[in-house]
């Protein structure tokens, strides 16, 4: 990484900039690009237009707009609200939790805005209506709320201070400047910029780094290669398991990137091991939660180990791990079991306390049946789940699935108890059409609670 980049993406103490780079770096790449000169235009232009409000619930669906959303509401003083998902439930509850709220949204959000962001306006506003410095934003301000994802239990909001989010994107430009030796890369995400990783890898690595993003989030395979295509060399692909599966099965050929992350479910090694051979790249997976941020990475297709960030101490509990970060106003409890090793400085996950089965005196982890389940060839797709209690107290596992017809419950019983112990073998087999997981590809609990319910 550049000196330039290394001194002004550390923390500042009173008060750190809005966005990072010479005026005229691009923020924005793709078929329509945009400068970082031309990017505060938009925002003073968007802020001038904002209501007097103490929170801003960003709906925008397009990255460009977000971005331009969320700057705009941090020169208004204003913290803004991000909802685990855009339905319509979720935003009114988290629009009631937080009183004096408005909705910012774009043309392509599905839900009613009370203001949106759209690109004539702001594009109408010559640069030199405004101070090309970049604003300085109080590091003590909150500048927004996430919600955990709800794949555990009810979603759960977590602030983050202005001066937070710059400490940990230093982190991330230190952990990721060795693959690309100080470059100006493009970025391309298929995850929200509403999700934590995607806020700090697609929001806050183009605003406080070398990087520009593509405006969009695309979806499909064709539409990713499509998205990859527009940008320059070197390329970053921001994405999940569920995507990087999706572009393997489809067999598309992608333009030359650099990297790939990947985060938000846990990587299997032989699809990460498919991805590097077909794409002729690194894939390095990301851990982190909505609490911590990202705190350590892999080469998952080499390695078992996670390195930890540098500024991250890890105390093993013996209800989860206690994480230690300067970002962090206090420590923190992860329901994550690790083993540590290499003196502190990496560890071995072994699962989650909530996933922790015993049954017959025995135990075993929900997440390493699953990953057992969804490597059985005919699989597709599959999740391990615990049902609550029924009324005799008994709590009864299932395999939800999406399976090629010709392989039989049966079959999938066999495969399973040749490296399960019979008590943790599922009492029934749910067949489905696709798992119900949210755009990151997490699966909420109550939504596989609903499936077993139905069936």
């Amino acid at each position: 990484m550049s000196a330039q980049w290394q001194e002004q993406a550390m923390p500042i103490e009173m008060e750190a900039p809005l966005i990072i780079g010479n005026p005229s770096d691009l923020l924005f790449c793709g078929s329509a690009p945009v400068t970082r000169d031309a990017f505060l235009a938009r925002v003073h232009a968007l802020a001038a237009r904002l209501p007097d409000a103490p929170y801003a619930i960003n709906l925008c669906e397009r990255r460009d707009h977000f971005i331009i959303g969320f700057c705009a509401a941090l020169l208004r003083g204003q913290t803004t609200l991000l909802p685990p998902s855009r339905a319509a439930g979720v935003v009114d509850d988290v629009a009631s939790r937080y009183p004096g709220s408005y909705r910012l949204g774009d043309a392509q959000s599905t839900l009613p805005c009370d203001v949106r962001v759209d690109d004539a306006s702001a594009a109408s506003v010559p640069a030199s209506t405004h101070d090309n410095r970049a604003p300085l934003i109080p590091s003590q301000m909150l500048a927004m709320i996430g919600f955990t994802s709800g794949s555990t239990g009810a979603p759960a909001a977590n602030p983050k201070t202005w001066g937070a989010l710059v400490h940990t994107n230093a982190a991330n430009l230190q952990a990721l400047a060795t693959l690309f030796d100080g470059q100006a890369a493009s970025i391309v995400a298929t995850v929200p910029p509403q999700h934590m990783y995607g806020m700090e890898m697609s929001v806050l690595m183009p605003m406080l780094g070398p990087f520009a993003v593509h405006p969009g989030r695309p979806f499909f395979p064709h539409d990713i290669a499509q998205a990859l295509a527009q940008t320059d060399a070197p390329r970053l692909l921001v994405t999940t398991p569920v995507h990087l599966r999706a572009l393997l099965e489809a067999g598309i050929d992608l333009p030359d990137v650099a990297t790939i992350v990947t985060a938000t479910a846990p990587l299997p090694v032989a699809l990460a091991a498919q991805a590097e051979a077909r794409f002729g790249c690194e894939v390095h997976e990301l851990f982190g939660a909505t609490e911590t941020c990202v705190i350590a990475q892999r080469r998952t297709s080499r390695e078992e180990t996670w390195h930890l960030f540098d500024d991250v101490h890890l105390h093993p509990q013996p209800d989860g791990t206690r994480v230690e970060r300067p970002s962090l106003p206090t420590p923190l409890l992860l329901a994550d079991l690790v083993e540590l090793v290499d003196d502190g400085r990496g560890f071995l996950l072994r699962g989650r306390q909530a996933d922790l089965l015993e049954i017959a005196g025995k135990r075993a982890s929900l997440g390493d049946l699953t990953r057992r389940l969804q490597s059985i060839a005919g699989i597709e797709d599959a999740a391990m789940v615990q049902a609550d209690a029924d009324a005799t107290g008994v709590r009864r596992l299932f395999a939800i699935v999406v399976a090629e017809a010709a392989l039989t419950d049966a079959a999938i019983i066999d495969a399973l108890r040749q490296s399960t112990d019979p008590v943790f073998l599922p009492r029934r087999i749910i067949r489905v059409q696709a798992l119900p997981r949210n755009d990151t590809g997490k699966l909420p609990r109550h939504e596989l609670l609903a499936l077993i319910a139905r069936r």
